[in-house]
C-alpha cells in the first residue's frame, strides 16, 4: 500500500461539518444571554414535499450491549457480526460479541501515543471489507494525527488478528486537545475524516493546513476527485473540533463539533463552505460563513459521535451526558432537539446506526473527565423513533 506524506502546502480547504463545544469536557459554560439551553438555528432550505419525523420521539434502553471498556472512541460493526471498539487511552483495538458481550482482545495499534484528547480515535471499515477485510484507523502518534489501515483476520488468534497498519495519510495537526477523530466512508465510497485545529485557532480558516477542516479521501489517501479546492483533501473549512460524521437518507452529510465558551453545533455540509471558527461561534449574520442548524449552550452537549436513523440526527454529548435527537426536514432542523438519558449513564461519545430503530450507543466515564461507575464503559442498545 502507498504511504502518503502530505505537502506542507496544501491547496485550499473547506471543512465539511461543524458542532460547538470547547474541548471534549465542553470547557467552561461561559453561558450566552437570551434563552437558556438548545435552540433550532437557521439553516439552509429543504423541499417543501420532503418528509419529516413526529417533532417528538422517544428512547428506551433495550439493554446493556458490553461493560468494562477503557475508553472507548471509535466503534464499527462488522458484517459478519461483532463491533469492533477503539481504546483511546490504551490503543488498542477489542472485539465485542453483540450478543452476548464477550470481549476479545486483539492487540495494541503500533504508533499510538495517547494524551490529552488524543489516542486511538475512529475507526471505519472499508467499502470493500468483505475482499479486502481493511479496518481505518484514526490515531494520533509522537508527531501528528493521521489514518492508518490495517488487515482483519478473525480466523488468527486472537492477540494477532490485526495485521500492520499501513499509514494511508498523515500530517494532521496534534495538540493536547482538539484532535478531531471521526472517520467515515460516505455513500460514494470516500473517507471522510474530522479533524481540529489542535488548539491553534488560525488553522480553521487556513485553506493550506489540515485543521479544523472535513477532508474527503480516496481509500488510498489522495485527495477525493470532485473536491471543491484543486488537488486538495479539503472539503470544508472553518471548523473548530470535528468528532460526528453522519449522512441521512438522502446522502447528505452531517456534523458535529465542539464550540468554545457559548454554543455547540451540529452542522449541514456543503463542500467548499466556511464553518466560520474562529470568527464565528454559534449562528452569525455573516454571510461568508454556514450557520448550523441546531446550537446548544455548552453544559448542554459537547457533542461527539452522530448517527442517522429514524428520520433523526442523534448526537451523543459528553459534558452534557444526555442523547440529543434533532428531526429533520431536509437539511434543516424541523422541531426543537429533545434530550434523552439526561445525567443517567454519565458522557456519551459515540452513536452507531444499528438498523431499523435500533442505536448502540458508547459511555464515556473512564477518559479522565468522567465519573466511572461499576461496570464502566458500556455500551448500550437503544430503540428509538
Amino acid at each position: 500500500m502507498r504511504r502518503r506524506a502530505v505537502p506542507a502546502a496544501l491547496a485550499a480547504g473547506a471543512l465539511l461539518f461543524t458542532a460547538g463545544c470547547s474541548s471534549d469536557d465542553g470547557g467552561s459554560s461561559g453561558g450566552a444571554s437570551g434563552s437558556p439551553g438548545r435552540s433550532a438555528a437557521r439553516g439552509s432550505s429543504s423541499p417543501a414535499a420532503e418528509e419529516t419525523p413526529p417533532a417528538k420521539g422517544t428512547v428506551e434502553v433495550v439493554r446493556t450491549v458490553a461493560e468494562g471498556l477503557d475508553s472507548p472512541w471509535g466503534v464499527v460493526r462488522l458484517p459478519e457480526g461483532g463491533l469492533l471498539v477503539a481504546s483511546r487511552d490504551e490503543g488498542t483495538i477489542t472485539h465485542v460479541d453483540e450478543d452476548s458481550g464477550d470481549r476479545t482482545g486483539l492487540g495494541e495499534v503500533p504508533g499510538v501515543s495517547a494524551a490529552g484528547e488524543g489516542g486511538l480515535l475512529g475507526l471505519a471499515l472499508s467499502p470493500d471489507y468483505a475482499s479486502d477485510r481493511m479496518v481505518y484507523a484514526y490515531f494520533t502518534s509522537a508527531s501528528d494525527n493521521r489514518i492508518v489501515r490495517m488487515i482483519y483476520d478473525p480466523k488468527r488468534s486472537p492477540g494477532d488478528r490485526l495485521g500492520a497498519p499501513d499509514t494511508v495519510f498523515k500530517g494532521i495537526p496534534k495538540g493536547m486537545i482538539h484532535n478531531g477523530g471521526r472517520i467515515a466512508f460516505g455513500p460514494d465510497g470516500m473517507l471522510y475524516a474530522g479533524t481540529g485545529e489542535s488548539g491553534d485557532r488560525g488553522l480553521s480558516q487556513d485553506k493550506e493546513s489540515l485543521g479544523g477542516k472535513i477532508l474527503r479521501l480516496t481509500p488510498e489517501g489522495e485527495p477525493a476527485p470532485g473536491n471543491p479546492f484543486s488537488n486538495s483533501p479539503v472539503y470544508s473549512y472553518g471548523h473548530r473540533n470535528v468528532q460526528g460524521l453522519a449522512w441521512d437518507a438522502k446522502q447528505r452529510l452531517f456534523a458535529a463539533e465542539f464550540g468554545q465558551n457559548t454554543w455547540d453545533e451540529l452542522n449541514a455540509i456543503e463542500p467548499g463552505a466556511n464553518y466560520g471558527w474562529p470568527q464565528a461561534e454559534g449562528e452569525s449574520d455573516d454571510t461568508r460563513y454556514k450557520n448550523p442548524i441546531a446550537q446548544w449552550h455548552t453544559d448542554e452537549a459537547s457533542p461527539s459521535g452522530i448517527a442517522y436513523a429514524e428520520g433523526s440526527v442523534w448526537m451523543a454529548g459528553l459534558r452534557g451526558q444526555r442523547l440529543w435527537r434533532i428531526p429533520l426536514r431536509g437539511t434543516e432542523a424541523s422541531a426543537d432537539p429533545q434530550s434523552f438519558l439526561d445525567e443517567k449513564y454519565g458522557r456519551l461519545r459515540t452513536v452507531v446506526a444499528a438498523g431499523g430503530d435500533r442505536l448502540w450507543v458508547t459511555t464515556s466515564n473512564t477518559d479522565g473527565r468522567g465519573a466511572p461507575k461499576e461496570g464502566d464503559d458500556r455500551i448500550l442498545e437503544l430503540k428509538v423513533s
